[in-house]
């Protein structure tokens, strides 16, 4: 009998706990409208037009500058609309996963996101990697990929689907919880993000997915982290990365105005269609097009070209010199990205050495050519390595990767 209560217990449990997740997903989020869209929300739950204005810019305070999740916590908003509020929407922040923090002090979270309409919820990672005097935080704008780069363990999920401007924007408020880096909540009532000093400092949407595949919600999200009201990043400190998907580059910079970020990794055709298959729809030359007619473009507001060091495959001084003459003429700066090993790949990294003379090459041709240093390697969060939970390696998949790593000796 006793038995029975307790079986009847659990499941009535658990039958309010999936009632409770059911409530939380017919509810709007705050996070991710623009001004105009929450001034909307608002109006539709019963706020009175003439009182709207000044409670957008409340709740985008609360938000945004003091990172509060919990209506109740602002106190400045009378109960009765704080009660509606939260009877109405959400400003949660996703379910942690997990969390690992690198021997070197990076930190990977795998967050879970509700599930939208008739889907299943899904899971991303978000990569914090401190620096000395930044920090930067590489940020998903999809679940899995479409691009299939082959050098690339996120290409090797397949795309679940788009984030939305509500998700993307959790991956950054909800690092900044984490690492403390919001005012302390009994800070006064004006209190503002500090210009300087800040644990978060940089973000890069390098995760998981192409941005540019999900433009519209992309630009919501880092248009609401620019705002300089609230979340306020310079644009100068937001970069995106795109594989090349040449229609989207000229928005980012007319609709967005954040730094560009292209992944090249090939100087040629036949090469990068391998390496980077979008390439086989917009090749070299119109992507090279699109970056010289970059909105914004000049020697303070310069492309990075992203390009991964692969042995034998990308690493000859011929490649190096091609590289040189291809950027000719665009205000840039070439990260040259010692490749990331993992299970199943047949690529390796190029030798050290290797590595130098190819960017002495670049360097003596006038362009910044700085070798990106390796991050969170033990823990799968550097460049190429990110994969969601739902795909998690098998222990005897990361025993392979160790090996290939005491294999390397370390090297870069």
């Amino acid at each position: 009998m006793t038995v029975s209560l307790d079986l009847a217990d659990h499941a009535a449990r658990d039958a309010l706990a999936m009632q409770a997740r059911a409530r939380h997903r017919e509810k709007q989020s705050l996070i991710g409208l623009s001004r105009a869209d929450m001034a909307e929300a608002l109006v539709a739950a019963g706020v009175p037009e003439r009182q709207v204005r000044m409670r957008v810019q409340q709740l985008w305070h609360w938000l945004y500058v003091r990172g509060v999740s919990d209506f109740a916590d602002m106190l400045n908003i009378s109960r009765d609309l704080r009660t509606t509020l939260a009877e109405r929407f959400t400003a949660a922040r996703p379910e942690i996963v997990e969390e690992q923090i690198s021997n070197d002090g990076t930190r990977k979270w795998l967050f879970r996101f509700p599930a939208r309409g008739a889907g299943r919820p899904v899971e991303i990672e978000t990569v914090y990697i401190p620096e000395e005097g930044r920090g930067t935080l590489c940020i998903s704008s999809q679940v899995g990929c479409t691009l299939t780069c082959s050098f690339c363990h996120t290409g090797t999920q397949k795309l679940v689907r788009n984030l939305t401007a509500e998700e993307i924007l959790a991956q950054l408020l909800t690092a900044r919880d984490r690492l403390g880096d919001f005012p302390d909540r009994d800070t006064p009532a004006g209190a503002i993000v500090p210009a300087e000093g800040r644990k978060v400092s940089n973000i890069v949407m390098m995760g998981m997915g192409e941005p540019l595949y999900n433009f519209e919600e992309v630009k919501k999200a880092l248009l609401i982290a620019a705002d300089g009201d609230g979340l306020s990043l310079s644009k100068r400190r937001i970069t995106l990365s795109t594989s090349g998907v040449v229609p989207g580059i000229s928005r980012t910079g007319e609709e967005i105005g954040v730094m560009l970020a292209i992944s090249l990794h090939a100087v040629r055709d036949d090469l990068r269609d391998l390496l980077v298959p979008i390439n086989k729809k917009y090749p070299l030359n119109e992507l090279l097009a699109a970056c010289r007619a970059y909105p914004g473009l000049s020697n303070a507001r310069r492309i990075t070209f992203e390009y991964v060091m692969l042995k034998d495959v990308n690493d000859s001084l011929t490649d190096a010199k091609e590289l040189v003459r291809l950027l000719k003429g665009i205000p840039a700066k070439i990260n040259l990205i010692p490749f990331n090993p993992w299970p199943g790949t047949n690529y390796q990294c190029s030798d050290w050495e290797t590595i130098e003379k190819f960017a002495d090459t670049i360097n003596s041709a006038g362009y910044a050519s700085p070798i990106r240093t390796p991050r969170g390697r033990d823990i799968l969060a550097a460049c190429g390595q990110l994969k969601s939970e739902s795909e998690r390696l098998k222990k005897t998949e990361r025993l392979a990767l160790e090996a290939m790593m005491i294999a390397g000796h370390g090297e870069a």
